[in-house]
């Protein structure tokens, strides 16, 4: 029988990433008092302005949400300092949070972090990690302190990167372990058990926010390189290569031990459902999905049934 007092909890997220884990908060015995997300932004080919995944969470339960444009506003940190809170959880808030209002809560702020800190602090460490291509990953709960996913650790968590995956099927796995991972430290915060570890600085790697000239192709880089990056810059900016006069963006490559004397960048295979061309190392890089630019994404057997693509032809970047 749980003896310890439900907590009040204000929750810190905007993305899709933020969401398992706010609905096992919303889910759990403990109170969320409100929700603080990034202000609402315009998305799709219209513009229009659109409701961020934690808002719409909150809103279905009818919790207050909070979207301050400025981080430091006054009447914002007012209205967070009247909320009695006993703890902040945040979860790809996507912006600093100052001391005064890391200092409201009275057992402080904690975050979930998809990374095995001291790796990969920063904006993008699902994406850095695939990008890298490392073979293992997880889940942090930390302190949040000033310093960039710098506090001590609460609890970890690892979970495996298959070759093939994209940072999109990384992410969607880590958000579901981490709403299970938070809710074992909130438990310990709430009986007085929890422990935490300090990070070894020393060992701190960063994953700065992604850039659009990322998804520039360079085909002398070796076949794994060019797999990793096509998986890890997903779902934005994604890889992008020319053909002829048309821009195409990959979605799905697959790699195939298959070797090839031809200059990088040439097609080799342009036959059924193979689109095969050739990477920097000599190693023959398979194209499974592409979309030519504003339509549809495509198979290899889609793409080559509706285009003279034959062996020889140039992918430049």
């Amino acid at each position: 029988m749980v003896t310890t007092p439900a907590l009040r909890v204000a929750f810190f997220g905007t993305p899709e990433f933020a969401v398992p884990t706010l609905q096992k908060l919303i889910d759990s015995r403990h109170e969320v008092v409100a929700v603080v997300s990034q202000p609402d932004r315009p998305k799709g080919r219209g513009h229009k302005e659109q409701p961020t995944p934690t808002k719409l969470t909150a809103e279905a339960i009818k919790t207050m949400v909070l979207q301050p444009a400025r981080i430091k506003d006054e009447e914002f940190r007012r209205s967070v300092q009247s909320m009695n809170l006993d703890l902040g959880v945040v979860a790809a808030y996507g912006k600093i949070l100052p001391d005064d209002l890391l200092a409201i809560p009275r057992l402080g702020m904690i975050n979930v972090h998809a990374s095995l800190l001291p790796e990969y602090r920063g904006a993008a460490p699902v994406h850095r990690a695939v990008i890298d291509g490392r073979r293992e990953t997880g889940i942090t709960i930390m302190r949040v302190v000033r310093e960039l996913d710098a506090g001590p650790m609460f609890a970890r968590v690892t979970r495996p990167i298959g070759p093939d995956e994209t940072s999109v099927d990384v992410e969607q796995a880590l958000a579901r372990m981490g709403g299970d991972l938070l809710l074992e430290v909130v438990e310990q915060l709430a009986a007085g058990t929890a422990r935490e570890e300090p990070q070894d600085h020393g060992r701190a790697t960063y994953a700065p926010k992604l850039t659009k000239s990322e998804g520039t192709i360079n085909w002398t880089l070796p076949a794994s390189s060019l797999h990793n990056l096509v998986r890890g810059l997903q779902p934005w900016p994604l890889v992008s290569v020319h053909l002829g006069d048309r821009r195409y963006l990959l979605h799905r490559t697959g790699r195939t031990g298959e070797r090839s004397t031809s200059t990088p960048g040439t097609i080799v295979d342009a036959t059924g459902d193979r689109l095969a061309v050739v990477a920097g190392d000599g190693e023959v890089l398979r194209i499974l999905q592409l979309q030519p630019e504003g339509r549809r994404v495509m198979t290899a057997r889609e793409f080559l049934a509706g285009r003279s693509v034959v062996a020889g032809d140039q992918f430049r970047p």
